[in-house]
């Protein structure tokens, strides 16, 4: 028989000002009385660390099975210093702050060093007028944007869009962006966790104080050749259906719907499935929507069977 199993994880609560209950009402997940901003599914960056929660290996990080089974965990893409990828739930009831990462190279140069952060944004759920803030508007270029922030005019360069439901949004880095209030996200995005804060919308946080700024750092690193950034409107269909919703050299995501048993995973390589409709067992465990699975690469797939319609995110690397 083979030892090698789905994984489920224990995620990793973030409390931010701008969270609310949605994680909860929405997802399923236990954060108590405290509104929450982010839930991190698969995490492996130092002290944050996802631990499974089932099965023999129950205890263990993400970490210690990346480095003592890593061509189990990697398959054709080991080795590894550590899980490439971190996959969060985030409800944003406020903006968040504006915002620009580092790519690979300008990472390296940080101390400590660090991995860049492309990402990539699903739309769980979005309120009337919510806002997704991608880009910047054609034209902007260096000088002018940085004449905009010192006359705090900087709203006026972001390009920004009112999202749907299962809207697809690729954030590379160097991209400038923010979510806006209302919108309930999976996010899907290199193993960083590197942020340069542009903008703050002028609030306070707890302790009554503005939260600090990265104009330099953030201006280091913006790609202004990138323009505005749309989403990629692939709406959730009726019927089964395999959606590639992105593929590019940091990880590739795709949206499985599904109504009869499917086999999800194979590949010598590893596959984060993350459910965000219907319900469907798997093992001996049914899931359903905010469950999230890493199915090693040594499991080589494994037999899905739906409830009802299920939608997942299927994630993995190139």
């Amino acid at each position: 028989m083979n030892p090698w199993y789905p994984l489920r994880f224990q995620p990793l609560l973030r409390r931010y000002l701008w969270g609310g209950r949605r994680l909860q009402t929405m997802l399923g997940k236990k954060i108590g009385d405290e509104d929450c901003a982010e839930s991190w599914e698969i995490v492996d960056r130092g002290t944050d660390q996802s631990v499974v929660i089932h099965g023999r290996l129950t205890g263990w990080t993400l970490h210690q099975l990346i480095t003592r089974h890593g061509p189990e965990m990697l398959g054709r893409h080991h080795p590894q210093d550590r899980f490439p990828l971190l996959l969060k739930l985030l409800d944003c009831q406020q903006d968040l702050s504006v915002q620009v990462h580092p790519n690979d190279r300008q990472a390296a140069k940080l101390a400590p060093p660090d991995l860049g952060k492309t990402e990539a944004w699903v739309v769980l759920h979005a309120d009337p007028g919510s806002r997704i803030y991608a880009g910047l508007k054609s034209g902007v270029d260096r000088t002018g944007f940085e004449r905009s922030i010192a006359e705090g005019r900087i709203t006026e360069c972001l390009h920004w869009f009112q999202p749907s439901v299962g809207d697809c949004v690729f954030i590379p880095a160097g991209t400038v962006h923010a979510l806006g209030a209302g919108l309930v996200v999976a996010e899907i995005q290199q193993a960083c966790d590197t942020t340069f804060r542009l903008y703050d919308w002028d609030r306070v946080g707890p302790d009554g104080r503005a939260r600090p700024l990265h104009v330099q750092q953030a201006l280091d690193v913006i790609d202004f050749d990138t323009g505005p950034v749309n989403p990629q409107p692939v709406p959730i269909p009726d019927g089964p259906a395999i959606q590639q919703l992105v593929e590019c050299d940091k990880f590739v995501l795709e949206r499985r719907v599904f109504d009869t048993a499917r086999r999800l995973g194979e590949g010598d390589c590893f596959h984060l499935l993350a459910v965000i409709g219907g319900r469907f067992s798997v093992a001996d465990a049914t899931l359903n929507p905010g469950d999230v699975l890493l199915l090693p690469a040594a499991a080589d797939g494994i037999r899905c069977q739906p409830m009802d319609r299920a939608v997942v995110l299927d994630i993995r690397l190139p």
